[in-house]
């Protein structure tokens, strides 16, 4: 497996006996336990993917200049201009 490292790691009292009392069932030990759950977060956030926004340019340079010296404000009640928004 490898080196070891040991580090300090604070759980609250309710889960470490949650944890203690299934480790002693399972005939196993809490760090078991911790690193069993470790891994498994680890290999799901591996799977999932980050999202990305597509790209959604239209052809052309942007906005033209008179455009470019609007406001946020103006610029979207021109988008929503005769949609009833």
């Amino acid at each position: 497996m490898g080196t070891h490292m040991k580090t300090t790691v604070e759980i609250s009292d309710a889960l470490l006996g949650e944890a203690k009392k299934l480790a002693a069932r399972e005939g196993t030990t809490v760090k078991a336990l911790i690193e069993q759950g470790l891994r498994q977060v680890v290999a799901e956030r591996k799977r999932a993917r980050p999202f990305r926004l597509r790209k959604a340019a239209f052809k052309g340079r942007g906005l033209s200049a008179e455009a470019g010296k609007l406001g946020w404000e103006r610029l979207r009640e021109l988008a929503y201009e005769g949609r009833g928004g």
